[in-house]
Order: C-alpha cells, then structure tokens, then sequence
C-alpha cells in the first residue's frame, strides 16, 4: 500500500510519531510517497526529521499558535485571528497538498494532527482513504479526562480536534495506557522510534527538560540559579539559538537533536516537560519518571497533564520546579513498568486496521515477521 503523511510541524512529537509509523510501514512493505509537514515562521524543521523520514518532504504554511511577546503563554484569540488573516496562504497551501496526493496516488492519507488534513479531505474530497492520529482523538472515549475549561477552551480543542478528522474513515487515538476502543475511534499504543527501543537506562546525575515554547528557557534559568546542586539539560526548537549554550555551570541548553536527546533521556534522573506527548512516552518506555507543565493557554496540554498523572508516569506541575520531582523520586515506590508490553501491541493492531480489500498473504507474512 502507498501512504501520504500530512503532519503537524509543532513541536517534536507529531514528526517523531511520523518516523516511527514510516518505519513501521516500511518494515511491512508498504510505501511512504511523500511528507506533507506544516511549517510557520516561529519554528525550523529539525534536522533529524529530514534525515529519518526517508521520503519527499513538501512545507507547506500551516495555521500555527500564536504566543505572547514572552513566546510562553498561547493566546487563543490572537491565534484565532492571526490565521483568518491568512485564508488565502491556507488556500494555496491546501492546493499545494492536492498536488502531492495527484502525483503521489496513495491508498491512504494519514494526517498526524494538522488542521489542514482535515479541511483538504472536507473540501477537496480525494478518492482515497483519509485516517488521523494523535493522543488528542481520545477525547471521544468515554473514559478521557477533561481538565477544568476557562472560557470557551474546551470547546475550541474539541472543535479544532473535529475539523482535523473531517471525513476520516479511520481515527487512531494514541494512548499511554490500553482502553477498550469503541465505535468512534481505535484505541493503539504510543509511536516509538526503533532508537528509543534500543537504549539501555542508566541513572545519571542531571535532569532532562524540553519546551515546546522558548519562553520557558528564563524559567529554567531562574530555578538553576537558585539550585546549583541540581545538574539541568534543556532541549529546545528555538530558531536562531546556537546548538549548544553553557548558561551556568549547572544548566546548558541544546538545539532539538534526536540522537543526543534520546541519549540524554536515557542517561537522565527524571523528565521534566511542557505537557505534549511524544517526550512523555519515551520517558515512560525508559522508565524515567516525569513532571510535566501544562503551556498556559493551551488547553490540550491541561488535559495531558492530567493523563499523564493518571498514567502513573509522573507528576504535574505549574512552574518548572525541578525540586517537585526531585522530592517524588525519593518518596514515591518503584512500580512495575506495564507500557513495554502495551507498546508492542502495534504489529498485531496495524494488521487488524488494514483495509481488508488490501491484505495480501505476503502482508501477513511480513506482519508477523515483524511481530
């Protein structure tokens, strides 16, 4: 089969999804034809995606969040009217995906979380099956856990949620923990990249952090400054930050790299994060206890947060005090790590998903290959 991607360029976690679900793909004999990322002037497209993906990439302008001055806090109404003012970059940009998909001829389109998915399979409507994915698609499962609403929040994340799965026969909802899927959507495990499977944890002397937003960065300054004793490294996507910056003997910052990121995960006492997802998981797979904080303003990673915590993976926090989770790994009990065995559930589920017209003998073989 031939698939088209068309992922959400927010954050690391959609395109690391991507390259895991590729390999996936690839190890079963299937086709990725092309990449459809969407890019905006805030965020450069790391290296890593480019190298890994293995496929044709096309960036095309994607509605993005909108910041305040200090690139920490999400601002709904600005965000809202900053990309109406854009209808006609979208326009174009949605045409540029058609373009794609006519020369592509996929089988299937699989939207990691772009709002411009959804709008392309309502409008455009292409003869080819159109499936989403994403930690987000949960929240039609009768056990997901909104966070308290301000305002009209929840009810902006659950329309935009919507507008990305327009049309799709197939919604594939990301979860930390296995749940029953029900007629709306099809529960499966979190993506992960082959590297993170290969990693052997050890227990280093600093903590890992990643912001999905820079402002976040004075934060961590602020508390590595006022605790010398504890030994940070932080991983960012800034645009114009260096690849490496020693701010202070305790704390350095790094440009998002795959290769050293997941090393330092690997080798790091705990997790420290803004509430996404993608981080979480591999902290989780790696047995690494996490904190995480929620961006302000945006309501999805409120509701993460409270997923993450009920995961059992860690604790929530509304600041970025290192010290919180410091104090839960000397109190809180080791418990026994039941996401490997969720996590390797994928090849028998990928199989089941399949539509069945598709199926070959030689697929089955493949599959449990791989399996």
């Amino acid at each position: 089969m031939k698939f088209v991607f068309i992922v959400q360029g927010e954050g690391r976690g959609h395109m690391t999804q991507a390259i895991a679900f590729s390999n996936m793909l690839k190890k079963q004999g299937h086709e990725l034809a092309g990449v459809i990322v969407g890019k905006s002037k805030r965020r450069a497209i790391p290296e890593f995606f480019t190298r890994e993906i293995a496929a044709p990439i096309h960036l095309v302008e994607s509605p993005n969040f909108a910041c305040d001055k200090a690139e920490k806090k999400i601002l709904i109404g600005k965000t809202i009217r900053q990309n109406l003012t854009k209808a006609a970059t979208f326009w174009r940009s949605l045409k540029e995906i058609h373009e794609v998909v006519q020369t592509g001829q996929p089988d299937i389109i699989l939207n990691f979380y772009d709002l411009l998915g959804g709008l392309y399979n309502g409008i455009f409507r292409p003869k080819v099956e159109y499936w989403v994915i994403g930690h987000q698609y949960l929240i039609h499962h009768p056990e997901f856990q909104f966070a308290p609403s301000k305002g009209q929040d929840k009810f902006f994340f659950k329309f935009n949620t919507r507008m990305t799965a327009l049309g799709a026969s197939q919604k594939l909802a990301l979860s930390f923990y296995e749940l029953e899927s029900t007629d709306q959507i099809t529960v499966v495990p979190p993506l992960l990249r082959e590297q993170v499977k290969n990693l052997t944890p050890t227990s280093g002397d600093f903590y890992l952090t990643y912001m999905v937003n820079s402002g976040y960065g004075d934060e961590v300054i602020s508390f590595a400054k006022a605790n010398p004793q504890l030994n940070i490294r932080a991983y960012w996507d800034k645009k114009d930050a260096a690849e490496t910056e020693q701010r202070l003997p305790n704390l350095s910052f790094h440009k998002v790299h795959d290769q050293n990121f997941l090393r330092d995960m690997a080798a790091c006492k705990g997790l420290v994060s803004t509430a996404g997802f993608e981080s979480i998981c591999e902290a989780m797979y790696l047995g690494k206890p996490v904190m995480v904080i929620p961006v302000e303003g945006q309501y999805e990673q409120a509701c993460n947060a409270l997923d993450t915590v009920h995961s059992g993976a860690g604790i929530a926090s509304d600041n970025f005090d290192f010290a919180q989770l410091e104090k839960m790994i000397q109190t809180k009990p080791i418990v026994e790590n039941s996401f490997r065995n969720w996590e390797s559930h994928w090849p028998a589920i990928f199989l089941q998903i399949l539509p069945e017209t598709k199926l070959t003998e030689s697929d089955f073989i493949l599959t449990q290959s791989f399996s």
